[in-house]
């Protein structure tokens, strides 16, 4: 039972509970305010700090102790049983992977439209960035494999968190913009050799992205496919 395992230190149970599971174009589920944001000062500030575009695998982020609170609360097994409860499924044996996003450049490559590898089960995203003024940039929940046919779009904002079921139509992107989009990425994932890939390969990445030259050939370099992807067209 849930109410006999350890209290969260940040998520907030109850409005991740509560939130409405929505069955169009997918399982989806959106929480306006997963970590109460009379925390956000204080994880902030021990947030990483994420210099380049892409996503860098957690275990080799430098961060404080509240931020690892955060994580350590998404990998509970109070979080994994809300989660199980919103999707009627059993997740206990599946390991996990956690990756972040720091910036985003703008470029026309990033945020294509992808529903994630078919080695996911299913994909949270937690907003970290401490604002985000634009329009563009705003996670979609998209009902086919165009940016700009979506069911719901929200802001990478702190504490606003998105939950899906992965399957061959669970398409999601967003549509280009330069700034400091900071969001974590936590899956539950098939195997544990593929979470293993999954920390190498962004390991990897990350030594390319430290080299100036080799980040800016990546910069413009086409994204990876999942069970299928489009890069789309930016509006």
């Amino acid at each position: 039972m849930t109410d006999e395992l350890p209290q969260f230190k940040y998520l907030d149970a109850k409005a991740i509970d509560d939130a409405e599971l929505h069955t169009t174009p997918y399982d989806w589920a959106f929480v306006e305010q997963a970590i109460p944001a009379v925390h956000k000062d204080e994880v902030l500030t021990d947030a990483p700090e994420i210099p380049y575009r892409g996503s860098y695998a957690i275990p080799d982020l430098s961060f404080g102790e509240r931020f690892k609170a955060v994580i350590e609360d998404l990998e509970s097994p109070r979080f994994r049983q809300i989660v199980e409860r919103k999707f009627d499924m059993d997740l206990s044996r599946y390991p996990t992977t956690i990756v972040m996003m720091g910036n985003t450049t703008g470029n026309y490559n990033e945020g294509y439209a992808h529903p994630d590898s078919k080695h996911k089960i299913v994909t949270i995203i937690l907003g970290f960035s401490p604002e985000w003024p634009h329009d563009k940039g705003r996670l979609r929940v998209l009902r086919s494999d165009d940016r700009n046919d979506y069911e719901f779009e929200f802001p990478p904002e702190f504490g606003k968190m998105l939950m899906f079921r992965v399957n061959d139509h669970s398409w999601h992107g967003f549509l280009p913009q330069k700034g400091e989009r900071k969001s974590l990425q936590f899956c539950w994932v098939d195997s544990k050799a593929y979470a293993a890939s999954t920390y190498r390969r962004h390991r990897i990445s990350a030594m390319v992205k430290s080299n100036p030259i080799l980040r800016k050939i990546l910069q413009y370099a086409p994204r990876g496919t999942t069970f299928k992807s489009k890069q789309g067209t930016p509006s």
